[in-house]
């Protein structure tokens, strides 16, 4: 008897670890949805989370797939693409904008959601709290809209002559909040004289209307507003209506700069997505998303660009100059 009981506990080890095992050695799934375009930087996305994802043991093609979808900025497909990617069964869901997060979190509410990048994700009712977020959403919020006032403050102090300023926003991006930080945004201008002209942008041809306006001298500065549905796939065009028009331009990502913008003051978004692999490995080892706190970014980056400035030519003052976090020649 002794020895069938002896036998029976090695078998049900033996069983136990053979499970571990298995589950050790599971092909973990991860889905990724973002609003813009899949044409975007592989170096903005994909290779800070992938970097991140290495670090903590997880190998792309090995030990988990990474389903990447991408709404090309219209609201209908991305709706599609994160039904689908639940449809698939995927582990966890990293959503990256605001508009991305609505629409996972419409169609799931049992697959983990991770914010990369979200927005006011209280406002906005994607967690319950920052501290204990509740549900299945968790992450990280990119505090984007809130410094949109410390930019135009920037560009004032940049360019003292710059009075009639033009801002590119799309409204779909993160609209709990955005009345009330547009009306802030008004009262700033206005106190320091400022007169601002808002472009709705829901899609890239939208912004035929903000280069006519700078044509016939409506405009003498620009700021554009985060988004990564429209402004941010087409910083390349945005930057080129600015410079056709040698207007001193202010951008909330260092990337439109790297693509010949004047200047940005903002966080690294690259890093949100790095940093999103830190909730999405501890989810797969078990972390409930409603009991992981949500982050919000504590350092802020003025970036320069002087060989934009020289070719627009603009001269930026020396104190704005020795702020600057970074200066690109």
């Amino acid at each position: 008897m002794k020895r069938r009981e002896a036998l029976a506990g090695v078998a049900s080890l033996l069983l136990a670890r053979k499970a571990r095992a298995q589950a050790s050695s599971k092909v973990a799934r991860i889905g990724v949805l973002h609003a813009g375009s899949s044409m975007e930087s592989a170096v903005v996305q994909r290779e800070p989370f992938e970097r991140g994802l290495r670090e903590f043991g997880w190998k792309p093609g090995a030990n988990i797939v990474i389903d990447y979808r991408y709404g090309e900025g219209t609201p209908k497909r991305l709706t599609e693409q994160a039904a689908q990617l639940v449809k698939s069964g995927v582990d966890v869901i990293v959503a990256r904008g605001p508009a991305a997060i609505r629409a996972v979190r419409s169609a799931t509410t049992r697959i983990p959601i991770v914010m990369s990048a979200g927005e006011d994700s209280v406002a906005e009712g994607f967690v319950r709290t920052m501290a204990r977020p509740g549900g299945n959403v968790t992450g990280i919020d990119s505090l984007v809209f809130d410094l949109d006032a410390k930019r135009l403050e920037l560009l004032r102090e940049a360019f003292p002559r710059v009075r009639r300023v033009g801002v590119l926003t799309n409204p779909n991006t993160s609209p709990a909040r955005d009345k009330e930080r547009l009306t802030h945004l008004h009262g700033v201008a206005q106190s320091a004289g400022v007169e601002l002209q808002l472009f709705e942008v829901r899609k890239p041809e939208d912004l035929a209307a903000v280069s006519e306006a700078f044509g016939r001298g409506q405009l003498d500065g620009l700021l554009a507003r985060g988004d990564p549905q429209v402004l941010d796939p087409n910083r390349q065009q945005i930057v080129a209506i600015a410079a056709k028009h040698r207007i001193p331009a202010v951008y909330p990502w260092r990337f439109f700069v790297e693509v010949g913008g004047l200047m940005s003051y903002g966080t690294n978004l690259s890093a949100f997505h790095y940093r999103s692999a830190t909730y999405v490995d501890r989810i797969l080892k078990g972390a409930n998303p409603g009991d992981l706190p949500i982050e919000q970014p504590t350092k802020f980056d003025l970036v320069v660009n002087l060989k934009s400035a020289r070719t627009l030519g603009l001269e930026i003052p020396k104190a704005v100059l020795f702020r600057a976090d970074e200066v690109l020649e």
